[in-house]
C-alpha cells in the first residue's frame, strides 16, 4: 500500500511539491539509488523486473529508491526535474500473473526516457500497451496488482490509472492525492481507445455524451474494503487542503507541509495524543506494519520540490522506513558529477548494520516499543533540523556550495540518529507478548535482527 501527492505552484515563483510514502513489507528494504545519463548503442536490451525489452538511445539520469529485489522503483526523480510515484491498485478485472513490466519497471523507465512529464506520461502509457503489466510484486507473500501512477514536474502534473493494457489519464489542477482505489470517474482527459471500445460494448456509456465512470465501473470493491485506498486518498486530500488553506488565499502547500502529511497516522492519532501503532484501525498514510493483514509499512518516503525559475530541484529523501521517526535529508541533482551520501552497501531483507536503512531499523523497532512515550522526544529534535536543512539548502541553491550543505544535513541527520538509537536502546519492553509485538518479533527473527535489537 502506498500514498502519492502532488501540489502544484498556487502563486509566481513557488514550486510544485511532490510527496510519496512508499509501503511495503517490514523487512523489505528499499535502497536510495543514483543512475547516470547513458547513451546506448542501437539495437541494445535491458532486463527489467521480469522481461527484456528494447533499451532507449539514451536514458537520463535518475535518482531512485528501489526495493532491493526489482530492477523498478517505488518513486524517484530525474536530471529534468521530473518526478513519478506509483501505487497498486486492484480492479474486477484480475491483475495479470503472467511476467510482464511491473508498475515499480515503468516508474523507472519513464524518468529514464521522459524529459518532461507528459513525455513521461507517453513513455509509460506505449510501453503499457506494448508490453502489458504483471507478475508477482510481493516479498514474502504473493501480490498481483494493476497500477496507478503520480507523473509531474515544476508546471504539471498527471494521474494515471491503468487496469491492464488499458489506462486513463486526468490532467491535475491546483492538489491531487493518489492511493491504492481507482479514481478517476466519468471525465477523464484521455482514456485509451481500447477501454473506450469495450465500455461501449458493455454498456456502461452514456447515451448523450459517451462517457463512463472508470473507477465506479472497475474498482474492486472488495479489496479497497480492505486496503482502504478511498479513504486514505480522501485523507491525503483533506490534509493537502487544509494546508493549502492555512497558507491564505495563495494555497501554497510547501515542502514542510507535504512531509506532515506522510506522517500523519489519522484522525484517531490527531484525535489521542497517546496514540500508538497498535491502536491504527485499518491503514494510516503513515503506516506501521501490525498483526492479521496489515503486512506492510511505510518503508521509504520522499518529497520534492521542483522549481522552474531555473533553480534546481531539491529531493528530501528519508532511505529509511517510518517517515515520522525519520528525517527527510536533501539530494540535489546538479550534473553528472552528483554523488549520493554514503549509505553502506545495499540493504537486502537480512538485518546487516553496515547499512543505513537497517541502522535506522534499530529505532524505528525499538521506539516501537513504547511509541507513544518514545517518538514525541524524537520529534522535536526532528522537526529543528529539517527547519534547519531547508534554510541551508535554500542559500546552497541560491549561489552556495549545494554538494558540501548536502553533506553536511546527512552528517547531521546521522549523528542525530544515532543519538536517539542510544537514548532509546535501554528502554524497557511495553505490552510484551501482545500481538503487534509478536508479529514483530516473527518478523523480526526471519531478517536476523539481534536478540537485543529487535520487537520481542
Amino acid at each position: 500500500m502506498c500514498d502519492t501527492l502532488i501540489a502544484l505552484p498556487a502563486r509566481p515563483g513557488a514550486p510544485a511539491v511532490f510527496g510519496k510514502n512508499s509501503d511495503r513489507e517490514r523487512n523489505e528494504a528499499q535502497g536510495l539509488e543514483l543512475h547516470p545519463a547513458v547513451d546506448h548503442p542501437a539495437g541494445a536490451t535491458l532486463k527489467a523486473t521480469y522481461i527484456e525489452i528494447p533499451q532507449a538511445r539514451r536514458t537520463h539520469q535518475v535518482l531512485i529508491s528501489r526495493p532491493f529485489w526489482m530492477w523498478g522503483a517505488e518513486m524517484g526523480a530525474n536530471a529534468h526535474g521530473v518526478v513519478i510515484g506509483n501505487e497498486a491498485v486492484h480492479s474486477t478485472v484480475p491483475a495479470a500473473r503472467r511476467r510482464a513490466l511491473t508498475g515499480m519497471d515503468l516508474v523507472r523507465l519513464g524518468l529514464e526516457r521522459g524529459a518532461s512529464a507528459g513525455e513521461a506520461l507517453e513513455v509509460i502509457i506505449q510501453l503499457l500497451e506494448r508490453h502489458g503489466q504483471g507478475g508477482d510484486c510481493g516479498h514474502y507473500a504473493r501480490f498481483y496488482y494493476h497500477n496507478s501512477f503520480i507523473v509531474a514536474d515544476a508546471r504539471e502534473a498527471y494521474v494515471l490509472e491503468t487496469v491492464g493494457r488499458w489506462w486513463a489519464v486526468e490532467h491535475v489542477e491546483g492538489r491531487r492525492a493518489l492511493s491504492n482505489a481507482l479514481s478517476i470517474g466519468r471525465h477523464p482527459d484521455a482514456l485509451s481507445p481500447a477501454l473506450k471500445a469495450h465500455a461501449q460494448a458493455q454498456g456502461w456509456t452514456d447515451p448523450n455524451d459517451g462517457s463512463f465512470d472508470f473507477a465506479a465501473h472497475l474498482i474492486d470493491e472488495a479489496r479497497d474494503a480492505i486496503s482502504r485506498g478511498r479513504a486514505r486518498c480522501a485523507r491525503g486530500q483533506l490534509l493537502l487542503d487544509r494546508h493549502a488553506t492555512a497558507d491564505g488565499a495563495a494555497g501554497q502547500v510547501s515542502p514542510a507541509a507535504m512531509m506532515s502529511i506522510l506522517r500523519d497516522h489519522g484522525p484517531e492519532a490527531e484525535a489521542n495524543p497517546h496514540w500508538t501503532p497498535a491502536d491504527t484501525v485499518g491503514r494510516t498514510l503513515c503506516m506501521h506494519a501490525g498483526p492479521g493483514l496489515r503486512r506492510s509499512q511505510s518503508v521509504a518516503s520522499m518529497v520534492s520540490e521542483l522549481h522552474e525559475d531555473g533553480r534546481p530541484a531539491i529531493h528530501w529523501v528519508t532511505a529509511t522506513s517510518a517517515p515520522c521517526l525519520s528525517i527527510f535529508k536533501p539530494v540535489v541533482l546538479t550534473g553528472p558529477t552528483t554523488t549520493l551520501p554514503p549509505q553502506g552497501p545495499p540493504p537486502t531483507d537480512h538485518y546487516d548494520p553496515a547499512t543505513l536503512w537497517w541502522r535506522h531499523e534499530r529505532l524505528h523497532r525499538a521506539v516501537l516499543r513504547d511509541y507513544a512515550a518514545l517518538a514525541p522526544a524524537i520529534a522535536a529534535e526532528r522537526d529543528a533540523l529539517e527547519a534547519r536543512f531547508r534554510a541551508r539548502m535554500a542559500e546552497a541553491v541560491a549561489g552556495g556550495d549545494v554538494a558540501a550543505a548536502v553533506a553536511e544535513c546527512w552528517r547531521e541527520a546521522e549523528a542525530a540518529e544515532a543519538s536517539w538509537v542510544e537514548a532509546v536502546a535501554g528502554q524497557p519492553l511495553n505490552g510484551r507478548g501482545d500481538p503487534l509485538a509478536r508479529s514483530w518479533a516473527r518478523l523480526s527473527a526471519v531478517a536476523e535482527f539481534s536478540a537485543q535489537e529487535k520487537l520481542a
